[in-house]
C-alpha cells in the first residue's frame, strides 16, 4: 500500500498542473506550458519564506499566491495578448517557462532545496501503508479543488461565461462576455493557484529549477488521458499516471517508469482519442 499511496500523491501533483492547463484551455483554447514553471516558482517562494525567513506557512502561501499571480498576469500581457495566431502561443508560453526556469537557477542555483511541511514529516500508517502528511494533504487538496471549481463553473455567472467561451468564443463575445478580461482572469487565477500550492508541492518534490520541465510533461499527459477541458478527467489521469509511474519504478525499474506512462497514454488514446472524460462533439456548419 505504501507504493499505492506514493503513486496517488505523485499523481495529485501532476493533476494540479493539469488543472491549471484546463482552466487556461477553457478560456484560450490553448495551453500555458509555463504553468508548471509557475508552480516551481511557488515552491521556491515557499522555501524562501518557510525555510529561510521562518514565516508562518499561511502567510507564505498568501504572499506566494500574490507574487506568482502577478507573474502570470505579466506573462499574459507579454506572451499571450500580443500574439495573433493561437498556434504560436505554444511557443511563447514555452519561452516564458524557459525564462522562469533560468531566473530561478540564477537566483537559487541548481541544487534541490528542501521545503518543510507545516504539519511535520512524521510517517503515518494508513490502510497498511505508510504516508507522509504532505502526501495526504495533496490527495485531499486536489479533490477539493476539482469539486470546488466544478461547482463554481455550474453555479456562478463567471463560471458559466467561461464555459460559454470554451464552447464558442465568438458567440460568447456577441452575448456580451468580455473574453479578453476573462482570459486574463483565468491566467491570473492559475498563477495564484500555482503560488498557493507551493507550500504543498514543495515538500513533496523539493524546490529545484528543473521542476517545471518535469511537471509540465506529466501534467500534459494527465490532461490528454483525462480529456481536454474536463476537471474530473484530471483526477482520473492523475491517478493513472501516478500509479503507473510508482508501480513501474517498483517492479520494473525507474528507467522504465516514463516509458510505461507513455505506453498507457498511447493505449488509452487508441481506444478513446478525446480522453476518458471528453466526448467527441459534432457541429453543423
Amino acid at each position: 500500500m505504501t507504493i499505492i499511496w506514493s503513486g496517488l500523491a505523485l499523481g495529485a501533483v501532476y493533476a494540479l498542473v493539469a488543472i491549471g492547463y484546463n482552466i487556461v484551455f477553457l478560456s484560450q483554447k490553448t495551453f500555458n506550458f509555463a504553468q508548471a514553471a509557475l508552480m516551481m516558482l511557488g515552491a521556491f517562494l515557499a522555501y524562501l519564506g518557510i525555510a529561510v525567513m521562518g514565516l508562518p506557512w499561511w502567510l507564505v502561501a498568501i504572499g506566494a499566491a500574490v507574487i506568482v499571480g502577478g507573474i502570470a498576469a505579466l506573462e499574459e500581457r507579454i506572451a499571450i495578448r500580443p500574439v495573433k495566431d493561437m498556434h504560436n502561443l505554444l511557443v511563447t508560453t514555452l519561452g516564458a517557462s524557459i525564462i522562469m526556469e533560468g531566473v530561478a537557477q540564477v537566483i537559487w542555483g541548481g541544487e534541490p532545496r528542501r521545503v518543510p511541511f507545516f504539519l511535520g514529516d512524521q510517517v503515518l500508517t494508513v490502510a497498511g501503508g505508510r504516508m507522509y502528511p504532505v502526501e495526504i494533504a495533496l490527495v485531499v487538496l486536489v479533490v477539493l479543488i476539482v469539486v470546488g471549481l466544478t461547482q463554481y463553473a455550474k453555479r456562478s455567472m463567471n463560471g458559466l461565461a467561461l464555459l460559454g467561451m470554451s464552447e464558442d468564443r465568438e458567440a460568447a463575445q456577441l452575448r456580451g462576455v468580455n473574453v479578453r478580461r476573462f482570459a486574463l482572469i483565468a491566467f491570473v487565477f492559475t498563477g495564484v493557484l500555482a503560488g498557493f500550492l507551493g507550500v504543498f508541492v514543495g515538500p513533496k518534490t523539493y524546490a529545484v529549477a528543473t521542476l517545471g520541465a518535469s511537471l509540465a510533461l506529466k501534467g500534459f499527459v494527465v490532461l490528454a488521458i483525462g480529456g481536454f477541458g474536463s476537471l474530473w478527467g484530471t483526477l482520473a489521469g492523475g491517478v493513472i499516471v501516478g500509479l503507473t509511474e510508482a508501480l513501474a519504478s517498483r517492479y520494473i525499474g525507474s528507467d522504465f517508469a516514463n516509458l510505461s506512462v507513455f505506453l498507457i497514454l498511447i493505449l488509452i488514446l487508441m481506444v478513446k482519442p478525446t480522453g476518458l472524460f471528453t466526448r467527441r462533439r459534432e457541429r453543423a456548419v
